[in-house]
């Protein structure tokens, strides 16, 4: 059974930094596409930040741009999200989620129909 357990959340002002990680376990020894998600009640799940399979390449929202990063580590089983310069916009539940077949080509895109495994979120918080 495929689980994702997200960590890493919490409060801090405005400017601060977090860093999420992600843990994927009872996934196939290949390694997944991944990516982050945030949301808040009301509104749409939207993605954060993608890795592809070896973790060469990366894709970011708009927004997060040059404040995010996005990694992932050699055995595969964890991908973090390193949050500098963050903002109140950043406050929201995020989520990492993984593709449903590892040995399928995958892009490490921010659609939400590109992943079938999903964790349970940690709260994020920014204060102005």
């Amino acid at each position: 059974q495929v689980r994702l357990v997200e960590s890493g959340g919490g409060s801090v002002p405005a400017g601060g930094s977090l860093s999420l990680a992600c843990e994927i376990s009872g996934y196939t020894r290949t390694r997944g596409c991944v990516a982050w998600f945030r949301q808040n009640a009301g509104q749409e799940r939207e993605g954060v930040a993608g890795i592809d399979k070896s973790g060469d390449r990366a894709t970011y929202a708009d927004s997060v741009k040059g404040r995010f990063t996005i990694t992932r580590d050699n055995a595969g089983n964890r991908v973090y999200l390193q949050m500098d310069s963050l903002k109140p916009d950043d406050t929201a539940m995020y989520y990492c989620a993984v593709v449903r077949y590892s040995g399928l080509w995958c892009g490490g895109g921010l659609s939400r129909a590109e992943y079938y495994y999903w964790g349970q979120g940690t709260q994020v918080t920014v204060s102005s």
